[in-house]
């Protein structure tokens, strides 16, 4: 199937209409601006760490399991129940969001953390969270090496849930939770949006119900 300018809108993209189609093009002028715009995060060039600076400076956190070490059920996305998370902080770091996100269907959870986003708040915020979750769908979690998930031998404990750690500086190895991150940003910047609030939610409203869909 062939798509040309005229075909492609942004509204489109966004949609994920073209989601299972390869789109190989060489934009230029109006057209190039349209496709960098229909990017999630509308960035022109992949963005590279400069040379000789340090990936990773907040300290190790014990008994770490790696992201190597998971089921390999997890890597095919055949099975639900395996999460992603991060936090999205906000203007100054003064507050955060907690996202959870399911790999396979991409159902979301917000985690609203205020400004207590040290270890403590954050895994007993997540164990609540993930209250809403049936036990079946409650496996593993990956997560970066930030230090407000320090307590996450706890928080299986509590869960059930194992979390397995990404790479320092890999935010790709956790692809659909940085994805989910991207949409979030184009509503709630760190600056602070709070008349998107509304439309935000039912954006991820939808989507969740999508996927309840599809985990049926």
């Amino acid at each position: 199937m062939e798509y040309g300018h005229a075909n492609i809108t942004r509204s489109d993209l966004a949609a994920g209409m073209l989601r299972d189609q390869y789109i190989y093009v060489l934009p230029r002028g109006e057209l190039k601006q349209t496709l960098i715009k229909a990017l999630r995060q509308e960035h022109k060039y992949l963005r590279l760490r400069k040379a000789g600076k340090p990936e990773e400076n907040r300290g190790k956190i014990a008994n770490m399991l790696s992201i190597e070490e998971r089921p390999t059920e997890v890597a095919d996305r055949t099975v639900p129940g395996h999460w992603e998370g991060d936090l999205i902080l906000g203007k100054y770091k003064r507050s955060a969001l907690g996202t959870l996100v399911e790999r396979t269907t991409r159902y979301t959870i917000l985690v609203p953390l205020g400004d207590q986003k040290d270890a403590l708040s954050v895994r007993e915020a997540y164990a609540e969270a993930f209250k809403t979750v049936p036990e079946e769908l409650r496996k593993t979690l990956t997560y970066d090496q930030g230090k407000e998930m320090s307590q996450h031998d706890q928080f299986t404990i509590d869960t059930g849930i194992q979390v397995f750690f990404a790479h320092p500086g890999s935010p790709w190895e956790r692809g659909t939770n940085e994805n989910t991150n991207g949409l979030i940003r184009q509503y709630f910047p760190a600056k602070g949006m709070l008349r998107e609030r509304n439309r935000f939610y039912s954006s991820i409203s939808k989507r969740n119900q999508r996927s309840s869909k599809e985990i049926k």
